[in-house]
């Protein structure tokens, strides 16, 4: 199953991407919502192979999750590949310069169900993807208005 969502924003791309790989920064937003974040290896530029452990409730259950950077290339994309469980999950962020002062981020995740009760979650949210999708880009458009306001300095 794959979600995508685009969103435009009104800043340099240069500008958006360093927001976007501003990992110490999104670390601490997910604390502040609740999420448990252990960064493995050193904290530095970031590079392929760096990765984070994540703890959150899910439907009631405590989940542990597996992330890591696979791909990272400065300022057009980057990607990731998750494992929660049976559960795995490819994430890629891409930036595109639609003009000097313009950038529109392209999020794509795609889920990958490796057991059997992953596999009837997914399809639970198959039954559900109109409602799921217009959540997803809902909070899209959300994170994306935020980040331009903070790029602007208002945020």
């Amino acid at each position: 199953m794959e979600l995508k969502a685009s969103e435009d924003i009104e800043a340099p791309i240069e500008r958006v991407f360093a927001e976007l790989a501003d990992f110490e920064a999104i670390e601490r937003q997910a604390m502040r919502r609740g999420v448990s974040v252990q960064r493995k290896g050193a904290a530095g530029a970031p590079a392929p192979g760096l990765s984070w452990t994540a703890g959150f409730t899910f439907r009631g259950k405590g989940r542990d999750a597996e992330i890591t950077l696979t791909d990272y290339a400065e300022p057009e994309q980057m990607a990731f590949h998750s494992v929660s469980g049976g559960l795995e999950a490819a994430t890629r962020i891409e930036t595109v310069a639609l003009s000097r002062g313009r950038t529109r981020i392209t999020f794509v995740t795609e889920l990958m169900p490796k057991t059997l009760s992953a596999r009837l979650l997914v399809q639970s949210m198959k039954l559900a993807k109109g409602g799921i999708e217009k959540r997803f880009r809902h909070k899209m458009a959300g994170f994306a208005k935020d980040l331009e306001l903070k790029l602007k300095g208002i945020g």
